[in-house]
Formats: structure tokens, C-alpha cells, sequence
């Protein structure tokens, strides 16, 4: 169901701090022309918590119709209160998502059985589900057999974004359950590895300035050019780290102003990067085959 490259789509601010329209418009022309398989709306890569109801719903109402059936769409939807969860599904729910992003509830550290209810009841919404685990953020790591008890109690959830750097857990994880859901990588500069223990695409936050390499990498690992698709990889690396210098999408979005697409601005509590960081991030944009950019 989920196959390929999805972009964790970046919210575009003008310098004033409004949502930038037309600098969205242009990036989800230029994304789908690349050949995503799909986008991720209001997801972290969107800075979704720093916006309110009202800008969420213009954004959706903007990048859907533009969408159409071009592409899939997930739409980020979790919070760490299942009451607020549910609110903010049944939201998105007039749009039509092929799923909603549910990351695991952050702080609260659930145990077992309130995650489990936490999914059950979301899933009662109506709308397939992409798990987020993303403990680095969180602070909740799901074992294999915690996931297990989630897939056998929620059929609803179709994948899992799996951003744990852990791989032995990965591992661990994708030989239990790859054949059964859609397993999709978290981490852009783990696409390899993830590949190798049979995910079925990811979900990057790179891929906004990355699209055209992240495309070529998945489809020549599909085709059998691991070599190639290796070779691509390796040389876009770089980059890749680069866009992590600081916290997403702070880098991001200063490569993207570089780029031509919009203000490198950010909400608070993010803020502008490093000097230094710039300097690193244009070197290595300029190292960077222009083919494989947006």
C-alpha cells in the first residue's frame, strides 16, 4: 500500500511568518514531478505543533486539491493525548487521507496496554494508520513483541515509519513484521540498510531537497542495481548529514531558500542556524550533482 519515496513536505513561512502558498504550490509541483510516491502533510517536517487549527486546515485544503490523485497523501495527526488525537483525525478526515501518521504519544511514555487503547480508539476514527516510532523524540522505544501485540489489536495500521538507529532492533523488528505491513524508513541517511531488511520505501524530510536522488536510489534497488543505488547514495551523503547539522527542519529549509524555494524561515521554538552551519550546508549543496536535487 505504501511503496517508494514519500517527503515529509516542509511548511514554507514567508519572512513575516505566514504559510507562503506559492512557495508550497511550487515544491509540490516540483516533488511530484520527481516521482514521490507520495507526501506527507503537518507532519514534524511541517512544523505542525507551531501552527494552529485554522493555518492546518488552509494548508490542507491547499495542498490536496493540488495533489488530487497525482500522489498519496498522509497526513500527521498524533499528539500525546488520545482525546486531542482523535479531534485532530477527525479534522483531516474531509480530505481524504490514505492514512494518517500516528507517532507514538511523546512524555507521556505509555506502557503497553494504554498504547494499545491509545491506537484502538484512533483507529475507530475510520482512516488507515502509519505508526511513528521515532523514540529519539519520544523517549518510548517499542519492542518487537509490543508492536506485535499493536499489529494483532489494530489491523487499521497499515505501516510503520521506523526511525530508531538501533539496528538490531530495525532488524529485529523487519523480520517479524516486513511481510505484513508496509515498513518504511524514518531515517534518510539509514535508506540502505532499511532497504536491505526489506522496507518498502520511506518517509524523508531530505527528500525535500533530495527528491531525484532519493527516487533513483529506490527504484534502482528495486530493479536489482543495489550497486548503483549505493553509488547514488554515497555520493549524496553528505548532504544528508548536512541537513541534520541542526534540528528539522531548520536545515531543510535554509538548503531550500538556497535553492530557490522560499524563506528559510522557521517558528519558534526553532530558530535560525549557525553561521558555521550555513557554510557547511552550501559546500556541500555544491558538491552536490544538480540532477539529484529539486
Amino acid at each position: 500500500m505504501f511503496r517508494g519515496v514519500y517527503t515529509a513536505l516542509v511548511t514554507p513561512f514567508t519572512a513575516e511568518g505566514k504559510t507562503d502558498f506559492h512557495t508550497l504550490e511550487k515544491l509540490i509541483e516540483r516533488q511530484l514531478s520527481c516521482g514521490v510516491g507520495g507526501l506527507v502533510l503537518l507532519g514534524t517536517t511541517a512544523e505542525a505543533a507551531a501552527m494552529d487549527e485554522t493555518e492546518k486546515d488552509e494548508l490542507l485544503r491547499a495542498a490536496v486539491k493540488q495533489i488530487g490523485k497525482r500522489a498519496k497523501i498522509i497526513i500527521g495527526a498524533g499528539t500525546n493525548c488520545t482525546r486531542t488525537t482523535l479531534q485532530s483525525i477527525r479534522a483531516v478526515l474531509p480530505y481524504h487521507p490514505d492514512a494518517v501518521l500516528l507517532v507514538t504519544p511523546y512524555y507521556n511514555k505509555p506502557n503497553p496496554s494504554g498504547l494499545i487503547e491509545h491506537y484502538r480508539q484512533a483507529a475507530q476514527c475510520g482512516a488507515p494508520i502509519v505508526l511513528y516510532h521515532i523514540p529519539g523524540r519520544t523517549g518510548l522505544k517499542l519492542s518487537a513483541q509490543t508492536l506485535e501485540k499493536l499489529l494483532q489489536a489494530v489491523p487499521q495500521i497499515r505501516a510503520v515509519k521506523e526511525s530508531d538507529y538501533d539496528m538490531a532492533h530495525v532488524t529485529d523488528t523487519a523480520v517479524r513484521h516486513s511481510k505484513q505491513i508496509n515498513y518504511l524508513c524514518g531515517n534518510d541517511d539509514l535508506f540502505p540498510q532499511y532497504l536491505s531488511v526489506n522496507a518498502s520505501g520511506i518517509i524523508s524530510a531530505a527528500a525535500n531537497v533530495l527528491a531525484p536522488a532519493f527516487v533513483q536510489i529506490y527504484r534502482a534497488w528495486l530493479g536489482g542495481e543495489t550497486e548503483k543505488a549505493f553509488d547514488v547514495f554515497s555520493h549524496i551523503y553528505p548532504l544528508v548529514k548536512a541537513l541534520y547539522l541542526e534540528t528539522n527542519p531548520t536545515c531543510v529549509k535554509y538548503a531550500l531558500s538556497r535553492l530557490g524555494f522560499g524563506e528559510e524561515t522557521v517558528r519558534l521554538p526553532l530558530g535560525p542556524i549557525d553561521p558555521i552551519n550555513r557554510q557547511k550546508i552550501d559546500e556541500a549543496l555544491k558538491q552536490t550533482d544538480p540532477s539529484w536535487l529539486i
